[in-house]
C-alpha cells in the first residue's frame, strides 16, 4: 500500500491551519492513514489513531489500556529530565482515569451517584447564580478585562470547589498549580514538585473532612472506610482537576470561537433555545482534551493495521471530531448541527463522569455571557491571542476582550 504522508516522529502540535483546527499534518494523516505509524521522541515506535471509526473503536476496546503500571507508556512529546524507562512506574492510587476495570469500576462506582443527571438538574439554578455573579463582578471593570480570569475559570473553579467542599480561599493557589502541572513540556523535577504540593494539600483536606464530614462529594466518599487517603487524595485530585481545567478551556476558546463568528453568536444571543445544540457543536469542534494516550496489552487489528502488544497508542479526539466521514463539512462550526455523537467526553468505560455538570456549567455561561454583554468583542488581533499549545488541555492563556459601557 502506498502511504502518501511521512511517518511522524513526534507528534505534530503547532497549530498551523488556525487556533480552532487541527494541525495539517494530522488532517492530512487522517485522510491518508487514520491508523498511523507515528515515532515517539524516545524512539518508540507506536500509533497515532486519527479517525472517527478507529478513535472509537479503541475508546470502547479495553485491550487498549489506560493503565500506567503494565507496561512502558510512553509520551509522544519531550519532557526534559524524563528518564527511560525500562519498568511501568507505580500506579497512582485513586486516579481511576489511569486503571482498567476491575479497579477502574471499583471506584468510579462511589461516584456515579454523586454525577446522576437527576442530581446535576438540581444544581442547575445554583450555577445560573454563580455565572450571574461572576457576570455582574465583570461588569463593574473597566474594559479591557482577560475573559479568563474573570469568568472562565472561576466559574467551574467556583462549582466544583463547592461540590467537594474545598475551602473558598485556597482555590485560587489551586488553580494555579493545577494549571503549572498541566504544561506539557514541564521539567520532570518540577511536575513532581507541583504534584506533590498538591498532593499534600488534598491529603489534609481529605483527613480533615474524614474527620469532621460536611454536605459535599469528599465527605460522602471519605464517610466510606474501605478507601484509604491515598485512594481518596487520588480522587479529590482528579475531580479537582478534570472539573474545572476542562470546562475553564471550553468557556475562554469557545468565546474565541463564537466572537471570531460574530453572525453565528448573534443568532445565539437571539435565540438561546439554540444554547445546547451550540454547545454540543462548541465541543465537537474545539475539542480541548484532544490527545488521549493508550496502551496495546496485545496484538489487536485496527483499521487494517496491526497494533503489536506493548505499543503505546495516541489518539486525536479532535481530528476524529473532524473527520468528514462522520460529520458533514466538519471544519466548519455550525450552532445549528446537531453534533451529537461527538467523542469530547471520551466514548466506553472512561467517558467523563462530570459531562452533565460541564454541559450545565457552558450552556449557563455562553448564554449569560452573550445576552450580558451584547457588545462584546476581543480587544486584540485575533492572531494576538496566546494558545496553550504548551498545555495537556488546549485553550487560550488570555482573552481580552472589550464591551461599550
Amino acid at each position: 500500500m502506498n502511504h502518501p504522508v511521512a511517518i511522524p516522529h513526534g507528534l505534530p502540535m503547532e497549530r498551523d491551519a488556525g487556533p480552532f483546527d487541527p494541525p495539517r499534518a494530522i488532517t492530512r494523516l487522517r485522510e491518508a492513514r487514520p491508523v498511523s505509524p507515528m515515532v515517539f521522541p524516545d524512539g518508540h515506535e507506536g500509533w497515532l489513531v486519527t479517525g472517527y471509526d478507529a478513535v472509537r473503536k479503541v475508546m470502547a476496546d479495553t485491550r487498549f489500556s489506560s493503565r500506567q503500571d503494565i507496561g512502558v507508556l510512553h509520551v509522544p512529546w519531550e519532557i526534559p529530565g524524563m528518564p527511560v524507562f525500562t519498568e511501568p512506574p507505580p500506579q497512582p492510587p485513586g486516579m481511576f482515569i489511569a486503571m482498567d476495570p476491575p479497579d477502574h469500576t471499583r471506584l468510579r462506582r462511589r461516584l456515579t451517584g454523586a454525577f446522576t443527571v437527576r442530581r446535576m438538574k438540581q444544581l442547575e439554578a445554583h450555577v445560573a447564580e454563580i455565572v450571574e455573579h461572576r457576570l455582574d463582578a465583570m461588569a463593574r471593570l473597566t474594559p479591557p478585562v482577560d475573559l479568563v480570569t474573570e469568568f472562565a475559570v472561576p466559574v467551574p473553579l467556583l462549582v466544583i470547589c463547592e461540590l467537594l467542599g474545598v475551602p473558598y480561599a485556597d482555590r485560587q493557589e489551586f488553580q494555579a498549580r493545577s494549571a503549572r502541572f498541566l504544561v506539557k513540556d514541564l521539567p520532570l523535577e518540577e511536575k513532581t514538585a507541583v504534584h506533590g504540593a498538591l498532593h499534600s494539600y488534598l491529603a489534609e483536606l481529605v483527613t480533615r473532612t474524614r474527620t469532621a464530614p460536611g454536605e459535599n462529594i469528599l465527605s460522602d466518599l471519605a464517610c466510606q472506610e474501605d478507601l484509604t487517603i491515598d485512594e481518596l487524595t487520588g480522587i479529590a485530585f482528579l475531580l479537582l482537576l478534570a472539573g474545572h481545567e476542562t470546562t475553564a478551556n471550553m468557556l475562554g476558546l469557545g468565546t474565541f470561537a463564537l466572537l471570531e463568528d460574530p453572525e453565528q453568536a448573534e443568532e445565539l444571543r437571539a435565540r438561546p433555545e439554540l444554547v445546547p445544540d451550540a454547545v454540543e457543536e462548541l465541543l465537537r469542534s474545539l475539542s480541548v482534551v484532544d490527545i488521549l494516550l493508550r496502551y496495546a496489552t496485545e496484538d489487536i487489528e485496527l483499521g487494517g493495521e496491526t497494533i503489536s502488544r506493548g505499543s503505546s497508542v495516541v489518539v486525536s479526539v479532535l481530528a476524529a471530531n473532524r473527520d468528514p466521514g462522520r460529520f458533514e463539512d466538519p471544519d466548519a462550526l455550525d450552532i445549528r448541527r446537531r453534533a451529537r455523537g461527538h467523542l469530547s467526553f471520551g466514548h466506553g468505560v472512561h467517558q467523563c463522569l462530570g459531562q452533565q455538570l460541564a454541559r450545565i456549567e457552558m450552556r449557563a455561561g455562553f448564554e449569560g455571557l452573550l445576552h450580558r454583554f451584547p457588545t462584546l468583542a476581543l480587544a486584540v488581533p485575533a492572531d494576538a491571542v496566546r494558545l496553550k499549545t504548551d498545555m495537556n488541555i488546549y485553550g487560550v492563556h488570555e482573552l481580552p476582550v472589550t464591551w461599550d459601557q
